[in-house]
């Protein structure tokens, strides 16, 4: 055990001399495998912070939550052109729908609509998310409040001119002092501040951020828009009792639908029963699938490095051929040199696959304040780097390292000289 740790040191310290000694050489090696490390674990970890941040997002929702709506979250066999014909979701399907089904929890009613403009005296801030939705929303997305409450059932079903606002409206239009009880202008109306969300922040949040939105009653906006608007998307939000047989519920829920609407035994359905599972198992797709192309592009680089290093190295045993004789005329073993050779390969490696990780990190520090997005680095993917390195240190370096090894000690002190 002595004699293999005693030549893992020797060869270990002939690597690091041979690297010192021809610093461009060497330089010109490190960055074919930096560029191959720093390109695949730089999309490993982005695709790794946004699988993060999406799951982070929507934890707070239950997976068997249904959207009911006329699009789909998945692909889907129907057209483009026949899905745009199907019927926007109304008030009155949901009404009818919570009184309905049964093993239902809550049943919420959403508009999704165009940005706005909102003022308070002086100030303005324009591109607002505008969240019209009934008074059930806040049980089925869990909102937290930093002050003030949600509207009730009698301010949602009158369309009260109420409004929920996010952190950052409010620092905007109040600083420090208290929003409750304010009043700030959108639609061309006055609406109280009832509540104000907790600080969510951009990098958080998957579409547009709750500390950027407004939340109103939807009978409100009903009262401006037609529900047949195109430009509107109109939801109904579904959350069954913990523990429901899911296929019997969507079975339930579309015949309800189907009888509502007056459709005939042999129509397709026109909405979609969105599972939000499903939703989840589409988005990991997705993830899984941008893992492969990100595996695919960067082994091309990791390619272009292994074959410098081996380049590299091929040239090193021709440069020290002379030398390797004499090793060999002094007792050196064939796997001395072997080891030798290799091990030069691998600590280049690791050293070009350390190089790549620091520039990821340095990177992702970077994007992380600018785009305000959490970036993470994670062990996994540093071990993951560490061990490409070496592997790519052991295949480049294998081959230079046989031939080195297997050079006749006389022929060797013969071409040197």
């Amino acid at each position: 055990m002595i004699v293999y740790l005693r030549l893992l040191s020797e060869s270990f310290s002939f690597a690091m001399n041979a690297l010192r000694n021809n610093k461009l050489r060497t330089f010109l090696s490190l960055l074919g495998v930096t560029i191959g490390i720093f390109s695949i674990i730089a999309v490993l970890a982005a695709v790794d912070s946004l699988d993060r941040k999406i799951t982070k997002d929507l934890s707070s929702l239950d997976k068997n939550t249904i959207y009911l709506f006329n699009d789909s979250f998945a692909p889907t066999d129907v057209p483009q052109w026949k899905r745009n014909q199907f019927p926007n979701m109304t008030y009155e399907e949901y009404v009818y729908l919570k009184g309905a089904m049964g093993q239902l929890d809550q049943m919420a009613y959403q508009i999704f609509t165009k940005p706005e403009t909102l003022k308070y005296e002086s100030k303005t801030m324009s591109g607002i998310n505008i969240v019209p939705v009934s008074y059930e929303f806040i049980d089925i997305q869990g909102l937290e409040f930093q002050s003030g409450r949600f509207y009730t059932e009698a301010e949602s079903t009158s369309g009260a001119r109420v409004v929920v606002i996010g952190d950052e409206v409010a620092q905007t239009f109040f600083g420090n002092a208290d929003p409750i009880g304010k009043g700030i202008r959108m639609y061309g109306q006055r609406f109280t501040v009832i509540g104000v969300l907790k600080k969510q922040g951009s990098g958080e949040s998957m579409g547009p951020s709750n500390d950027i939105s407004a939340f109103i009653p939807v009978n409100f906006l009903r009262r401006i828009y037609s529900e047949n608007n195109r430009m509107l998307t109109n939801v109904v939000v579904i959350k069954p009792v913990k523990g429901v047989d899911m296929d019997a519920f969507k079975a339930e829920l579309a015949q309800k639908l189907r009888n509502f609407r007056g459709m005939k035994a042999g129509d397709e359905d026109n909405f979609f029963i969105n599972v939000f599972s499903g939703l989840t198992n589409f988005i990991d797709n997705i993830i899984r699938q941008m893992n492969i192309a990100g595996w695919i592009i960067s082994i091309f680089s990791l390619l272009v490095g292994g074959f410098g290093v081996a380049n590299i190295m091929f040239v090193s045993v021709k440069e020290r051929t002379n030398l390797i004789g004499i090793q060999k005329s002094l007792g050196a073993k064939n796997k001395f040199i072997l080891f030798q050779f290799l091990f030069e390969a691998v600590i280049l490696c690791v050293i070009g696959g350390i190089i790549g990780m620091c520039l990821v990190f340095v990177v992702m520090l970077i994007l992380t304040r600018v785009l305000d997005f959490e970036f993470v680095l994670g062990l996994g993917n540093v071990m993951l780097g560490t061990s490409l390195a070496v592997g790519i240190g052991l295949i480049s370096g294998l081959l230079p390292a046989i031939s080195a090894s297997r050079l006749d000690p006389v022929e060797a002190i013969r071409s040197g000289m």
